[in-house]
């Protein structure tokens, strides 16, 4: 058995508790991905990380990124949570107020604004391919969206790191007090090859601009409090069909209460790029036993 350096991170948090949970190894070089997968089976977080020095000479360091039950090449959520602990741990330093993450996605660039627990860290996301479509685009769409008024844009089928459903609610009253029904969304999730719908209203709350409930049955997961790649999308999506609109150049998100989180994120729209960003939170700090090669 060995120990090995371990945090547990809320990623997007709003206040403690609100944000996303991440498991983070610091120093993974001597893991199999059999070994992560393991571990990450156990952890049974929606993701765990595991930090290693870069093959990419342009990377401060590099990640793998897994499921408990399968490793993927990009997500928001485990990239940003990443970054800010190779940060905390010194592993890494900012050039020119930026990090560069490798990863199954390729290096990615991530902005650092400020320090300690008020250092904002903003990812670019991939490129988004956006499919704007209608309300009977496919035909397990309407069952899935039961119960909500539309909003006034279409679904659209948005990929870009994660392949996403976007469907806008009429207003932040509608959208928090949606029941969905899961099952209904996990098929349609299973039909189109896509994590499941991402809805979001809009707010006239002062504090965050849009609402957004991700609800990711294809991943197997429920109800996601805080998505980093499907904000990603929504942003790619408000800026390519309202490039004038007030939201065209960035906003504030409101995520997770409907399941008692209170997570808070960052679109910034830059031409064709996206930015999503926000803090996080150390939890728990220390060691993890662990027994490699089993």
């Amino acid at each position: 058995m060995t120990s090995f350096r371990y945090m547990h991170l809320d990623v997007f948090t709003a206040s403690l508790g609100g944000g996303n949970h991440l498991g983070v190894v610091l120093d993974a070089k001597d893991w199999s991905a059999q070994d992560m997968q393991r571990f990450a089976r156990w952890t049974n977080l929606v993701e765990t990380t595991f930090l290693l020095p870069p093959e990419d000479p342009k990377a401060s360091y590099r990640v793998r990124i897994f499921t408990p039950h399968k490793e993927i090449p990009f997500a928001g959520h485990p990239s940003i949570g990443s970054a800010h602990a190779a940060l905390e741990c010194g592993l890494v330093e900012p050039r020119d107020g930026q990090l560069w993450q490798e990863c199954g996605a390729g290096t990615l660039p991530i902005r650092v604004h400020g320090n300690g627990a008020e250092r904002e860290l903003s990812l670019l996301s991939p490129p988004q391919l956006v499919v704007p479509s209608s309300h009977d685009a496919h035909p397990l769409l309407a069952r899935a969206l039961a119960g909500i008024r539309p909003g006034r844009l279409p679904p659209a089928l948005v990929e870009g790191g994660r392949r996403w459903w976007l469907v806008e609610i009429s207003d932040e009253a509608g959208i928090r007090a949606w029941k969905p029904d899961h099952a209904a969304i996990g098929e349609l999730a299973r039909a189109t090859n896509s994590m499941g719908v991402c809805a979001f209203a809009r707010s006239t709350s002062s504090e965050y601009q849009l609402v957004v409930r991700a609800l990711a049955a294809g991943a197997g997961i429920v109800e996601d409090p805080a998505s980093g790649a499907a904000n990603g999308c929504i942003a790619a999506y408000l800026a390519e069909v309202e490039p004038n609109g007030k939201l065209a150049r960035g906003y504030v998100i409101s995520q997770g209460r409907e399941m008692g989180h209170d997570a808070r994120l960052v679109a910034s729209i830059e031409g064709d790029s996206v930015w999503i960003g926000g803090r996080t939170a150390t939890i728990i700090e220390g060691t993890v036993n662990w027994t490699l090669g089993d």
